[in-house]
Order: C-alpha cells, then structure tokens, then sequence
C-alpha cells in the first residue's frame, strides 16, 4: 500500500508541475486532446500502462 500511495504522491507532483508551472501549456493540450481520434488516445493509454506495468515490474521483480 506505500508504494501506491508513492506513486500516487508523485503523480501529483508531475500534474502539479504542468498546472502550477506552465498553465498555457496545459491550457493547449487540453484543446488539443479533443482533436485526437479516441482510437489513437486508446492506443496511447494502452501503451502507457504497457510501460508502466513493465517499469515496475522491472524495479520491483
């Protein structure tokens, strides 16, 4: 459980970082997110958590 709220804590800080840091830039993307087809933001989500599983499992296996 300390290690998902770990992680959970540093998702934060990278969502804290483009908010509180670069507003316009997340501003932009949001727009832009609406144009991407929902195929493609699947495939992306898919791949990130992919990577994500992966990364953990490497440090944590």
């Amino acid at each position: 459980m300390s290690d998902f709220l770990a992680a959970l804590g540093l998702v934060l800080v990278l969502e804290g970082v483009v908010y509180g840091g670069m507003p316009s830039l997340a501003k932009r993307l949001a727009e832009d997110v609406i144009k991407i087809p929902e195929g493609t933001l699947r495939t992306g989500g898919l791949i990130a958590i992919a990577a994500g599983v992966g990364i953990v499992w490497l440090v944590r296996g």
